[in-house]
């Protein structure tokens, strides 16, 4: 029987994309399952990011972001950087990370670097350093950033994700079919994969 692959479509901006982790490695402990990391940018340009200083996004971590983060055992702070970062690139070196069999560590070192450092993770040089702690290769990166290639990949995933996958809002994550909207518990995905 060949191992199911989970299908988990998130943005880098996005805190409960970080706070989904602890449930999906709970999953990965308990069941032979494939993590495949994909895109979904929530602002892709030109919609204008959201703002640290404004009302919505202090709101929204007060009363969601904090009290998660505190369930789930995962240390996070609203980043100061404004307006938030566009992850267009970051997702591009996501596509070279993936090739290098590196996507849930590259993923998982995104997010700590926003949610946790309080850095510019849509700034070329920050994402460069991260990727360099992974042993990625600096040139290998820069040039995963300006790719026309990869650039055409990264809109034909963002397309697939809204028209074919129907992903609205992330984290999404596609189980044998069935797209999971939300923070699904450990519990929901073990079931989900076992249907």
């Amino acid at each position: 029987m060949s191992t199911p692959t989970i299908d988990v479509y998130l943005d880098y901006v996005c805190p409960f994309c970080f706070l989904v982790e602890p449930a999906i490695e709970e999953l990965k402990r308990d069941r032979d399952v494939q993590v495949r990391v994909r895109p979904f940018e929530l602002r892709p340009d030109p919609v204008p990011t959201l703002r640290p200083e404004d009302e919505y996004l202090p709101r929204v971590w007060r009363d969601a972001v904090y009290p998660m983060a505190e369930r789930v055992g995962v240390p996070v702070r609203l980043p100061s950087v404004s307006p938030q970062p566009r992850t267009e690139k970051a997702f591009l070196v996501l596509q070279l990370a993936q090739e290098q069999g590196l996507a849930e560590v590259y993923s998982r070192a995104i997010f700590a670097a926003f949610f946790q450092d309080d850095r510019d993770i849509g700034d070329e040089d920050v994402i460069v350093d991260i990727a360099e702690t992974l042993c990625m290769d600096a040139a290998s990166v820069r040039n995963a950033m300006s790719s026309p290639e990869r650039l055409r990949q990264h809109r034909a995933d963002l397309a697939h994700a809204t028209k074919a996958v129907g992903v609205t809002a992330v984290p999404g994550i596609v189980v044998n079919g069935t797209l999971l909207q939300g923070v699904p518990s450990a519990t929901r995905l073990k079931k989900a994969v076992a249907q």
